[in-house]
C-alpha cells in the first residue's frame, strides 16, 4: 500500500450558502498530500450552487482537484452515494457543510487506518467539537457531544457523518448509502460494515469543528429526525443480531425521553389537586410521578450545569437555569414525535424500513 493512499473527501450541500466557503477552504487546507474533494449540491434553493461552482477545479490547477456536482434535491444519502461512485480514492471521507475540519483531520485518520495486529479496519472515525455558541441550546448541544466522545472506546460501531472515512471498496461492497434511508445513513453503513467483519476505529485526534447549533427550532427538528431514524436502525439491527460493541453515542437521550411521561403524570396530579378538593397524597401514583419528575429534572440539571451551562457570568447561569426545564420538556416531546413517525415508517415500509 502506498505511504499516502488517496483519500476522496466528500461533502453534500443543501441550502448552506453561509458555510460553503469556510468548509471548502478547510478541506483544501488539509495537510495530507494526496486528496481530492467532491462537493455535491443537493438541489439547494439558495446560492449554494453558485458558491460551490467557484471552487470547481477538476484538473487541480490550483493544487487540489475539486469536483462540484449539481443535482436535483434527492436527500443526503443519495448525495453521498453519488459522491462515493465518483470517488477515485482508496478511502472516502465524509463531512458536513456546516463543519470545518482541522488541517490534520485526514492525516490523523490515515495514521489509524493500519490497525493493530490483524484488525480489518474498514473505517476510521474522528471527533466533532461543537462551538459553544451564545444560547442555552448551543451550550447543551456542545456539552452533549463532548460527553459522548469522552466515553468512546478505540473500537466503535459508529463512524459519524461529519468526521469519518471509509475504505471505498468495502463501502461499495455493502451497497454504499441507500437513497431511501431517512438520515442516520452513517450509522446504517457502519453497522453493515461491522456485520461484514470489519473494524471501525475511533481517534480523538482527527478533529472536525461544527458550527454552533443555536436555534431551539432546529435543535428540536434534528432530535426528532434522529429519533425517527433510530427506529429504523434498531428495527433493522436488533441487539441480538448486532456484532461488536454496543451503541456508544446515545448521550442523555434515554434520560430525556423519560421526561415526557413523567411530566404528563405530574401535570395530571397537579390539575387533580388544583381543580378538586383532593389533598396531596405521597402514596398516590400521580404524586410519585410528580416527585420523580422533579428529581429527574434536578439530576439532569446538575449534570448539565457542571459543563457549559455552568460557565459564564451569573446572569448567564440564571438565564440557563430558567430556560433549561422548558427546553428539556420540549426535547422529550420531540423525541417522542420522532419515535411515533419512525413507527409509522415501519408500518408503511417507508424511508428505508424493510
Amino acid at each position: 500500500m502506498s505511504e499516502y493512499p488517496m483519500v476522496s473527501i466528500t461533502v453534500a450541500v443543501r441550502d448552506a450558502e453561509k458555510w460553503v466557503n469556510d468548509c471548502l477552504q478547510s478541506l483544501v487546507n488539509q495537510s495530507y498530500p494526496n486528496i481530492e474533494i467532491i462537493a455535491v449540491n443537493d438541489g439547494s434553493s439558495d446560492s449554494s450552487g453558485e458558491y460551490l461552482q467557484n471552487w470547481h477545479d477538476p484538473e487541480g490547477k490550483k493544487g487540489i482537484a475539486v469536483h462540484v456536482v449539481q443535482l436535483p434535491a434527492s436527500g443526503l444519502s443519495a448525495a453521498r452515494q453519488h459522491a462515493l461512485k465518483m470517488a477515485k480514492g482508496m478511502w472516502v471521507a465524509i463531512t458536513d457543510i456546516d463543519c470545518q475540519p482541522h488541517s490534520t483531520w485526514i492525516e490523523n485518520l490515515v495514521k489509524q487506518s493500519k490497525g493493530i495486529d490483524d484488525e480489518d479496519v474498514v473505517s476510521v472515525a474522528g471527533r466533532v467539537i461543537f462551538e459553544e455558541g451564545d444560547t442555552v441550546v448551543s451550550r447543551i448541544r456542545a456539552q452533549e457531544i463532548e460527553s459522548k466522545y469522552l466515553k468512546r472506546s478505540r473500537r466503535t460501531t459508529l463512524a459519524n457523518g461529519p468526521c469519518s472515512m471509509f475504505l471505498r471498496e468495502r463501502l461499495l461492497q455493502i451497497g454504499g448509502f441507500n437513497p431511501e434511508w431517512y438520515h442516520a445513513e452513517d450509522m446504517e453503513v457502519s453497522l453493515k460494515l461491522v456485520d461484514s467483519g470489519g473494524v471501525i476505529i475511533h481517534t480523538p485526534d482527527a478533529i472536525v469543528q461544527h458550527v454552533a447549533e443555536s436555534s431551539l427550532r432546529i435543535f428540536l427538528r434534528k432530535r426528532a429526525r434522529d429519533a425517527r431514524a433510530h427506529m429504523r436502525i434498531v428495527r433493522n439491527y436488533p441487539q441480538r443480531k448486532r456484532q461488536g460493541p454496543g451503541f456508544d453515542f446515545m448521550g442523555s437521550s434515554w434520560f430525556v425521553l423519560a421526561l415526557a411521561p413523567f411530566l404528563g403524570g405530574a401535570l395530571l396530579q397537579l390539575l387533580r389537586i388544583g381543580l378538586t378538593d383532593v389533598e396531596f397524597d405521597y402514596s398516590a401514583l400521580g404524586s410519585q410521578l410528580m416527585l420523580a419528575m422533579i428529581a429527574i429534572y434536578l439530576l439532569l440539571g446538575i449534570k448539565l450545569s457542571k459543563g457549559y451551562l455552568g460557565r459564564g457570568s451569573l446572569k448567564t447561569k440564571i438565564i440557563d437555569s430558567v430556560q433549561l426545564p422548558l427546553i428539556l420538556a420540549f426535547w422529550s416531546l420531540w423525541l417522542w414525535k420522532g419515535i411515533i413517525l419512525g413507527v409509522m415508517d415501519a408500518v408503511f415500509s417507508k424511508n428505508g424500513h424493510r
